[in-house]
């Protein structure tokens, strides 16, 4: 005797498997259902069943419409129901979304970023001063903050020079005896990172509230 199994593989596919096909049964049943008052009603309890099978999609204001344009996915496009909702179509579904238009700029130093690079034209522009020699000098050590963050090798503060004047085309100069924050020192702040920062606080009181309580057995003893 021959025992024939019945398959997933061998049932036709499902629209949207994630609700599986006693959920798609009961939409086939609704298809079926020749009373539009009756077809309504089950339209409706299968909604309120997907529901809550995606419980995720509450969070959506758009949530109740997602939920009718799913059962008339499942239901081919073909369910004729008094839905509050218009009905979608085939087209609209297969329609592809337009295009992102991401901005196109050039980026004369890849390692340095497009920030950087603002930074410098907003310097370029200050008046000749205290103020722009301090951004100067600020930018600066930004340049060799990115550039260690990318090669850790180490990076002499004149090829850091040159790059500046390089991307302000000849309008920021460091001062010929300006030094540059070292690169050791950048490096070992890019190892410990903000996780291994200390907090001023514990650093102050000390660690679980020991300088208060070292605070509170002082005062109890006077």
């Amino acid at each position: 005797m021959t025992i024939e199994f019945d398959y997933n593989t061998a049932r036709p596919q499902l629209p949207i498997p994630e609700y599986g096909r006693h959920v798609q049964r009961m939409v086939d049943l609704c298809m079926e259902e020749a009373d539009r008052g009756k077809r309504t009603k089950m339209a409706r309890a299968i909604v309120q069943t997907i529901g809550k099978l995606n419980p995720q999609l509450r969070s959506n204001a758009d949530s109740e419409r997602t939920l009718w344009d799913h059962l008339h996915v499942m239901a081919g496009y073909n369910l004729d129901v008094d839905g509050p909702y218009p009905r979608p179509s085939a087209e609209e579904r297969a329609a592809k979304p337009a295009a992102v238009a991401y901005p196109k700029t050039d980026i004369r130093f890849g390692h340095y970023g497009k920030l950087v690079e603002r930074m410098v034209a907003e310097c370029t522009a200050m008046e000749e001063g205290p103020a722009k020699a301090a951004f100067t000098l600020a930018i600066a050590n930004q340049l060799k903050k990115q550039f260690l963050t990318w090669n850790r090798d180490s990076v002499g503060d004149g090829a850091i020079a040159k790059d500046l004047l390089e991307l302000s085309k000849g309008k920021l100069r460091l001062a010929p005896d300006q030094q540059l924050t070292s690169a050791e020192a950048i490096l070992q702040a890019q190892r410990n990172g903000p996780r291994n920062a200390v907090d001023p606080v514990r650093k102050r009181h000390g660690n679980n509230g020991n300088g208060k309580k070292r605070r509170r057995n002082k005062k109890n003893r006077h």
